[in-house]
């Protein structure tokens, strides 16, 4: 038994931020109170933010294939030192993850390697090619958590359909990626001033609105559940409004780098800004986050993607896209909320609460029998961050000599503690 003393518990469910106690037993979360805590071995959390670990959906690790970029031990360190308790792992690996036998390889790698839980989820269609869809049942029966070509969009609207109307039938949850890939294809910069300026080739804000367009409209078709991996721009926001409204399954995701940066960044080409979806604008930015404040962009994540030195040094149109974020992803969050745009209860709702929920899965709160994922953390902890401290094993993140705010003080998992910061 262990009991959190003088905790902030960040609650998101209730979307409460209070002062109180925590007790874990075993590895489940036994009770909480805001008066005097029960005795027993006790850690004083000294005021700091105790909240429910993040659930970051759409990891990439880099085996089979790349484990020179990343492998389950060093993205579990990573993950742990930046309060992420589960990993949900994307199948863009070199060998994609799309039959039961390789399913299973990166299961038994993560399950002796990994210090956090981890989630896989499977490719949509064979070697992610859009042809052909996986063994969407088989693979469910396996262990994916979800269905993805991630930014391999399907094109063949009738291949997706077919997808759409098996996964319904399976009760599997699809994630796509909206984007027009005709027009996106080869972009580096999002179309506008800037781009022109730079000489790099662009893509219009309206890719995204078209690819989630045609994706509303068979979702409508098949009854099937979706959630869209990024939404980044403001003109797609009023479409997943009214997919809501008009009670389609559909939730969506932010990465954090759209939350917190914009196309501005990419200054004189640094290709550790070079991401996909590229960076919008500071308008697109915004709308984003007022999305998230009011529950219409329901996850956030790091959309963590290692790359290594050779892939980023090169002109930025050549250069890799991706950037790691899990040890970044919280501290670079709290800037939302040290800028009065969202609530700490509201983040940790995106962050933990969504995710969990839209996966299924029991963790992402701090409710009684919830698993004792939890994290503890110093909203207001200044620091500059060295991309060579990061306990990942590549170091393309934009946030290199950024001023942060936010330190983890320790990550528990199953009432195991994974991190002592």
């Amino acid at each position: 038994m262990t009991i959190f003393t003088n905790a902030r518990l960040i609650d998101p469910e209730a979307l409460t931020d209070q002062l109180g106690w925590l007790r874990v037993e075993g590895n489940r979360i036994a009770e909480r109170g805001t008066g005097t805590p029960p005795r027993g071995e006790s850690i004083d959390c000294g005021g700091k933010c105790l909240a429910p670990g993040i659930v970051d959906l759409g990891v990439k690790v880099s085996e089979p294939g790349e484990r020179h970029k990343e492998s389950f031990a060093s993205a579990g360190r990573a993950a742990a030192a930046g309060g992420v308790t589960t990993m949900i792992t994307r199948p863009d690996t070199i060998n994609a993850i799309d039959t039961p036998e390789v399913l299973e390889f990166v299961q038994r790698r993560a399950a002796t390697d990994a210090i956090v839980n981890v989630k896989h989820m499977s490719a949509l269609t064979k070697e992610r090619a859009g042809r052909e869809m996986v063994e969407i049942g088989f693979m469910k029966d396996a262990g994916a958590v979800a269905f993805t070509d991630c930014d391999h969009v399907v094109e063949n609207a009738k291949v997706l359909q077919r997808a759409l109307t098996y996964a319904k039938s399976c009760g599997a949850l699809v994630i796509g990626h909206p984007q027009d890939p005709c027009l996106s294809n080869g972009a580096a910069a999002t179309s506008g001033k800037f781009a022109a300026l730079r000489g790099l080739p662009s893509v219009s804000p309206m890719a995204e609105r078209m690819g989630l367009d045609r994706d509303i409209a068979l979702i409508e078709m098949t009854g099937a559940s979706y959630h869209f991996d990024q939404i980044t721009t403001a003109r797609a926001l009023p479409a997943l409004d009214r997919a809501k409204a008009n009670g389609l399954d559909v939730t969506a995701g932010v990465s954090i780098h759209h939350l917190t940066l914009n196309e501005l960044d990419v200054g004189d080409y640094r290709t550790f800004f070079k991401v996909k979806p590229p960076l919008r604008s500071e308008e697109d930015r915004l709308a984003m986050i007022d999305a998230v404040e009011s529950g219409l962009i329901d996850v956030i994540c790091s959309m963590h993607t290692p790359q290594d030195e050779e892939s980023k040094r090169l002109p930025f149109e050549e250069a890799a896209s991706g950037a790691v974020a899990m040890e970044t992803l919280l501290p670079a969050a709290l800037r939302l909320v040290h800028a009065g745009q969202i609530t700490l209860p509201q983040l940790m709702r995106a962050m933990s609460l969504n995710p969990a929920k839209r996966l299924g899965l029991a963790s992402g709160r701090l409710a009684d029998d919830a698993p004792a994922d939890l994290i503890l953390f110093d909203p207001d902890a200044p620091f500059v961050l060295d991309r060579f401290k990061l306990k990942s094993k590549s170091k393309n993140t934009p946030f290199d000599g950024a001023r942060l705010q936010g330190k983890v003080r320790g990550t528990w998992v199953a009432g195991f503690r994974v991190y002592e910061g």
